[in-house]
């Protein structure tokens, strides 16, 4: 007989590797597991093992779990007063049906579950540093009894899609929401997800811009402000893919929300000899 027991934080298998996991134990404590966020099959391999994600190792993660050790609890309910654009970002995203889409940095999983909603047909990925934040997104997706949905603990720098999910192929679409600038290495972050879209996909990205077009007191306000929570706005980012676009590699559109207090940009992925697929 088993009864299941939730493990919200990290489980081990026999070779001691850590993966977030649902176990079932029996009434002996004899453990009979089944993974949810990731496979033990595939944690196995040596490259997975650099992809998972260790507070004690890991200063970032360490600083992630602190700061939403708590926090996590009002995230959804603060942060729409001043995270502009989420929604707007997620209705501009191409998914289809059967689409893989991942979210790097979901957080609580808010906008994964908005998704799966929308389209029940397609298959909705998440990452996150923060084993806190993924207690609520794992609590989020049971409480909306949504089926599509996967998160894993893992680094932005590495959204593998066998080694995190065992998808065969690519990503249809990729998109940070917020998250690039708390990421210390941003660049290899949103290279690392350019890499894991498919040809003819895209990468999408809202986030805090220059507020140029708001009275300069604003910007210096909410500098100081995001500060207080790890974020560096990052308006670079945009200069990263446009000078992608200039290459060939994609098609870049970019829309601004509330006077350039935020950015929502879509990069389509090329097509190796596709004419017209960069503008």
């Amino acid at each position: 007989m088993f009864v299941r027991k939730q493990y919200h934080g990290l489980a081990k298998n026999k070779g001691g590797l850590t993966v977030a996991a649902d176990v079932w134990r029996s009434i002996d404590g004899t453990a009979s597991g089944r993974l949810s966020y990731a496979s033990f099959n595939l944690a196995r391999s040596p490259q997975f093992r650099a992809t998972l994600v260790n507070p004690m190792t890991n200063p970032h993660a360490a600083k992630m779990d602190a700061m939403y050790r708590r926090q996590r609890y009002i995230y959804d309910l603060s942060r729409k007063y001043f995270l502009f654009g989420r929604d707007r970002l997620l209705a501009r995203l191409p998914v289809r049906p059967a689409a893989r889409v991942l979210e790097i940095g979901c957080g609580t999983a808010r906008n994964l579950v908005i998704l799966a909603g929308r389209h029940p047909q397609a298959q909705f990925y998440g990452i996150d540093i923060s084993n806190e934040m993924l207690r609520s997104a794992r609590a989020n997706i049971r409480r909306r009894r949504v089926e599509n949905v996967t998160v894993a603990l893992a680094a932005a720098e590495a959204p593998d899609h066998h080694r995190l999910f065992g998808l065969e192929v690519p990503f249809d679409v990729a998109f940070f929401s917020y998250s690039l600038s708390m990421i210390p290495d941003w660049q290899a972050a949103l290279a690392t997800a350019l890499a894991s879209v498919r040809p003819g996909g895209c990468l999408a990205v809202v986030d805090f811009w220059d507020q140029k077009e708001l009275p300069m007191w604003f910007e210096k306000i909410l500098t100081a402000w995001v500060r207080r929570f790890d974020v560096t706005p990052r308006p670079e980012i945009l200069d990263v893919l446009a000078a992608r676009r200039d290459r060939g590699e994609g098609k870049l559109t970019v829309e601004s929300v509330g006077g350039r207090y935020a950015f929502i940009a879509l990069f389509e992925t090329a097509v190796p000899g596709a004419a017209g697929a960069v503008s």
